[in-house]
């Protein structure tokens, strides 16, 4: 199972390894043929980019492997955990809300997607079916309902 969030990371890298290899050296041998490098604010621009972006892509190789290296097998099957879809109730209302437990570079929480690392996402963490949890909104504990689960297993197998 290939995880899409490897997908995003390993564009960025092309992107950012492109930069780094073609268009840096172009702008700095533009800069350099504007002659005095001393004051030559191109020159400085382009070398403060290129040190970004070589941090840049060190830090790309690290987290790529770093997913790469997760164990999808010890992921829970049977109770959420990374990668998993939560459908939950409100007691009172029975409003629904939709939770995705994500990776940090996916959170977006305008669409539901929660980091585990998050208060939520650690409440969410290990849940199953039928439980219940208390979740902090806008200043009151208010209680949900777990009432469906969609695992990575079953999201991506």
């Amino acid at each position: 199972m290939r995880l899409p969030i490897l997908d995003k990371l390993e564009k960025e890298l092309m992107a950012s390894k492109k930069e780094l290899e073609v268009d840096i050296p172009k702008a700095l041998k533009t800069a350099t043929d504007m002659g005095d490098l001393s004051e030559n604010a191109e020159y400085k621009a382009a070398k403060e980019r290129q040190m970004f972006l070589q941090s840049r892509v060190s830090q790309l190789q690290k987290r790529i492997g770093d997913i790469i290296s997760i164990d999808l097998n010890r992921i829970p099957k049977d109770r959420s955990g990374l990668g998993s879809t939560l459908v939950l109730k409100h007691v009172d209302s029975g409003a629904e809300k939709k939770f995705f437990l994500v990776f940090p570079e996916e959170v977006d929480p305008e669409l539901g997607k929660i980091s585990m690392a998050s208060p939520i996402g650690k409440r969410l963490a290990g849940k199953m079916e039928g439980d219940e949890i208390e979740v902090p909104v806008e200043g009151e504990t208010q209680s949900y309902e777990v009432v469906q689960i969609i695992t990575i297993h079953q999201e991506n197998g």
